[in-house]
């Protein structure tokens, strides 16, 4: 049986270029498209897709991330292919953590995103590109109890910066999540990468595995 692919995409141009690559390839059938998260919601309870590619950015205020929390929760068994052109860790981990099952950039051959189809299909993650795997191996093989040890060192108040970091949020979406100015932010992530002996953002996301603050279902 074909696996049922619904596209979301708010460019009609590029989600009519994906389905006319995906209609020559055997084993995938494009069952629908939609512009936006409303329609995407409303179009996958009607079509019963297999797996929704979803883009990141769509208008409406319901950004890909928040379509994708809101369909799983309407539809569990739907699985969710980030299909976007940022590549950037940040997202990504965002993505997972709203709960897909994929993560593929615009500029990635025809043939990798028929990979993560079948392969997401299959129940598995894909993320692409693959060096952002080396941070959930590094997760796995790393010495987890020092990290907790660590991250005990810091205050509430870093605790709750170093969470919304490891979580994507920028340094302004910190700012106004805590009522603080991007300054204190910014002081407090200096001290917390010294604390937890980091020196950038990939090392940052490794100690977040580590301690547990980022996890895949």
């Amino acid at each position: 049986m074909d696996i049922k692919v619904l596209i979301v995409d708010d460019h009609a141009v590029v989600r009519s270029g994906i389905r006319a690559v995906l209609d020559t390839k055997p084993g995938i059938t494009v069952v629908g498209e939609a512009s936006d998260g409303r329609s995407c919601i409303k179009k996958a309870l009607e079509l019963k897709p297999d797996i929704v590619l979803m883009d990141l950015s769509m208008p409406n205020g319901r950004d890909g991330l928040y379509t994708t929390s809101e369909l799983l929760q309407s539809m569990p068994e739907v699985k969710v292919i980030i299909l976007t052109m940022h590549n950037d860790e940040q997202y990504l981990f965002r993505a997972l953590k709203s709960g897909a099952s994929g993560y593929v950039l615009k500029s990635a051959p025809i043939t990798e995103l028929v990979t993560a189809i079948k392969q997401v299909q299959q129940g598995m993650v894909y993320l692409q590109p693959a060096d952002t795997k080396k941070v959930i191996q590094a997760y796995l093989h790393g010495n987890a109890e020092d990290a907790v040890d660590r991250f005990e060192t810091l205050t509430e108040r870093e605790k709750e910066i170093f969470t919304l970091v490891a979580k994507g949020y920028t340094n302004k979406e910190v700012a106004e999540l805590l009522t603080i100015s991007v300054k204190t932010v910014e002081n407090h992530k200096g001290n917390i990468m010294e604390k937890l002996k980091l020196s950038n953002r990939r090392e940052l996301m490794e100690f977040a595995f580590k301690r547990g603050l980022l996890e895949f279902d």
